[in-house]
């Protein structure tokens, strides 16, 4: 495994996480989640860098996962099938016995399909 291409694979979890949860559904989200704008405003430094951490962490399973020689159609199936086969379909057991809304079901499975998705395919270009 290139060393550097979960590392560089990783900061698309910024990249994706700002984008999905501050532009696109910010405030379905804070609803949904019962986070408050206060709740939002505090520790946001230490928040995104735990994130960051964890999204290393999966980047280099699914490095691991993918092998050294994927091709990007690879990295592509492999991305979507670990973020809605595995990630997706977990939170949703989650959320049907925790009863959370669909919506919210729907935000954060598919903030992790397209992630691993993305993931997949810039770790298959090294």
């Amino acid at each position: 495994m290139n060393i550097l291409a979960p590392i560089i694979a990783s900061f698309t979890g910024l990249i994706l996480g700002t984008l999905w949860y501050s532009v696109l559904f910010a405030k379905q989200w804070q609803k949904l989640a019962g986070v408050t704008d206060a709740q939002m405003s505090k520790g946001m430094a230490k928040r995104a860098l735990g994130s960051y951490i964890l999204t290393l962490v999966m980047a280099f399973n699914l490095a691991a996962f993918m092998g050294p020689n994927s091709t990007p159609a690879f990295g592509l199936f492999a991305g979507f099938a670990a973020g809605f086969g595995w990630v997706a379909m977990a939170f949703g057991t989650n959320y049907l016995f925790e009863q959370k809304p669909l919506k919210l079901f729907l935000i954060n499975g598919g903030y992790n399909v397209l992630l691993l998705t993305i993931m997949g395919f810039v770790i298959s270009l090294f």
